[in-house]
């Protein structure tokens, strides 16, 4: 039995939280919003989904974060042909000591601390669903039984636009387990130069670890401990209401674009991602300014567009941003 982690101080959590930033960064060029948002994710013990074109890093970012963790780190390669047991795990039968058969569950690469799911939407919805009960309940059950996962676990995705060939759109129960979803960009100018000069030379930058996962547990406590005032979370409940086009409070945008809004798992996640985004900030309350910056992440996967928004070419961003200045910080 593993000892409790010992509770993290505020300053602790900064320090840990900017030293892990500080490594990334040694191999990362740019991308700080990314990586400050995958590590409100890490932090908080929940699941990221990033999103990207190929070749713009975002599995050299979650590797180069496991190198920084010292956890349990499996990489599953999605494809097509994947089957749910590849994922989850399967009974094999062996030979005992006496020479019978005997059923032995051989666990899959779901059990380890972080998990990086490469090119999840490559995967059939079919086995991507494989990931909801470990995403969700932090169990497996296979043939009637249930195994539980060793904390922490959160599972780190990535995925390229549905606009590519042969990819599958995540079923929205899966999206709506990802705590963030995070659009990455394509570099500018002087952050490409700074990727080569960072990757085509003899020696390329290796993160050190710095943190373990009793670290990142306490982390998450602290987090979690961190209080709210009841105008904050009024606050949350009217932006998640006024995602729902049928909600007299909806802005233009949402009723002329959205065919569903958030769900509660949204207003959650932005409660939780803006403890977090606080104590980084070296606070220990939230303030409206951190529901705002953790806002897109939090909520644009969880807004559905309707048949005119996808004509249209509208961003869930747009009507994020939207919805952050018509909806009132007070009420009226």
């Amino acid at each position: 039995m593993t000892d409790a982690p010992q509770q993290t101080t505020i300053e602790e959590f900064a320090r840990i939280a900017q030293a892990i930033e500080a490594e990334v960064g040694r191999v990362i060029v740019g991308q700080k919003e990314v990586v400050r948002s995958v590590l409100i994710c890490v932090l908080a013990g929940r699941h990221a989904l990033l999103e990207g074109v190929p070749g713009l890093g975002k599995t050299m970012l979650i590797r180069t974060l496991a190198d920084a963790l010292d956890l349990k780190f499996a990489r599953i390669q999605f494809t097509p042909d994947m089957m749910p047991a590849d994922i989850t795990g399967t009974d094999i039968l062996e030979d005992d000591e006496n020479g019978r058969k005997i059923k032995i569950f051989q666990q899959g690469p779901v059990f380890a601390n972080l998990i990086l799911a490469d090119e999840i939407n490559r995967a059939t919805p079919k086995t991507q669903s494989a990931l909801l009960e470990a995403m969700q309940e932090k169990t497996v059950t296979v043939s009637n039984r249930t195994y539980h996962l060793e904390p922490p676990f959160f599972v780190l995705a990535t995925q390229n636009p549905l606009e590519m060939e042969g990819t599958y759109p995540l079923p929205e129960a899966q999206l709506d387990r990802f705590m963030f979803k995070v659009n990455v960009d394509f570099p500018s100018i002087g952050e490409i130069v700074g990727i080569l000069e960072r990757t085509t030379g003899a020696e390329i930058p290796q993160p050190t670890k710095v943190a373990d996962g009793k670290q990142v547990i306490s982390m998450g406590r602290l987090a979690l401990d961190t209080p709210v005032a009841s105008h904050i979370n009024e606050y949350v409940a009217r932006l998640l209401v006024a995602t729902h086009p049928d909600d007299p409070s909806a802005p233009d945008m949402v009723r002329n674009y959205v065919r569903y809004g958030a769900s509660p798992r949204g207003a959650q996640a932005l409660i939780i991602g803006a403890k977090v985004h606080a104590l980084l900030e070296g606070r220990f309350n939230v303030s409206f300014d951190d529901i705002q910056a953790v806002a897109p992440s939090a909520l644009r996967h969880r807004i559905l567009l309707n048949f005119e928004g996808l004509a249209e070419g509208i961003e869930p961003s747009a009507i994020i941003s939207d919805l952050l200045g018509v909806i009132r910080r007070q009420p009226a």
